[in-house]
């Protein structure tokens, strides 16, 4: 989508999981607003092909579990562009069971994923913001960072945990004038995660139909309709912007009214 304001001109930012889903529209929505985008996803033709769209882009291969990948990308970055001012941390994956069903492997996952890779993408940048003086680190996390999720116990607890390592990295960080704040969408109903996945596991989980189980999600939410990426976009640009300069350790609620704390 094309935009006349374009508030992050020249910013160099990072977005991990960027390949497909919101974490492209995340990439998209930062070219637009004037800023060159590090593509990274651990499908790496998945991220050459946005990057190949953007203005001024790269593209990298990282798994977000893997401390050393994360650090290269950082290097990577500060070798082509000279700084870092922005880390999206949006690489997540999502397994819905019963406590019943969890392998011990297939909780830790998500963990490793959605927290530690948070942690890893985190550690791997902060020490340059912190020469910088100045930085910007934002998460993507969810409205299930905020309250438990049905048979959804390791997603939850990841974004828990995320909220968590936000706040602590706010305070920690602060003093070099780098601001940590997360975005917590609601239910994205037709991204490619609910419409490849999703609605399949809550189906089985809970023994619904997959409208039924679409119809279910939309009925509680009192704006009465799906998030968009534009929703959580517009929150972001605003964080990465210098307008927030004020906002650090936030955990900012996107979800229609869904989720008030």
């Amino acid at each position: 989508m094309e935009r006349k304001c374009r508030r992050l001109e020249n910013q160099i930012a990072i977005v991990t999981g960027a390949g497909q889903g919101l974490g492209e529209a995340i990439a998209r929505r930062l070219d637009a607003e004037g800023a060159k985008v590090v593509v990274t996803d651990i499908n790496f033709e998945a991220a050459q092909r946005v990057a190949a769209d953007l203005n001024d882009a790269i593209a990298l291969k990282v798994d977000v579990t893997k401390y050393e990948e994360c650090e290269e990308m950082a290097r990577i970055t500060v070798e082509k562009y000279g700084r870092i001012d922005l880390l999206v941390s949006n690489a997540g994956i999502l397994i819905a069971k019963g406590i019943d069903e969890f392998s011990t492997e297939e909780w830790k996952k998500v963990i490793d994923v959605n927290l530690i890779g948070y942690f890893n993408c985190a550690k791997a940048v902060a020490p340059i913001m912190m020469k910088q003086r100045k930085g910007n680190i934002i998460q993507i996390n969810s409205k299930s960072g905020k309250k438990g999720s049905y048979k959804n116990s390791a997603y939850a607890a990841s974004k828990f945990g995320g909220i968590g390592l936000t706040q602590s990295l706010a305070l920690e960080l602060a003093p070099y004038n780098i601001r940590v704040n997360a975005i917590c969408p609601g239910n994205l109903l037709d991204s490619p995660l609910w419409v490849n996945s999703l609605y399949e596991q809550y189906a089985r989980n809970q023994g619904l139909t997959k409208e039924e189980i679409r119809q279910k999600y939309l009925s509680q939410v009192p704006l009465g309709r799906a998030c968009t990426y534009d929703d959580v976009t517009n929150v972001l640009v605003f964080l990465a912007s210098d307008e927030a300069s004020y906002m650090t350790g936030q955990a900012i609620n996107v979800t229609g009214g869904q989720e008030m704390r």
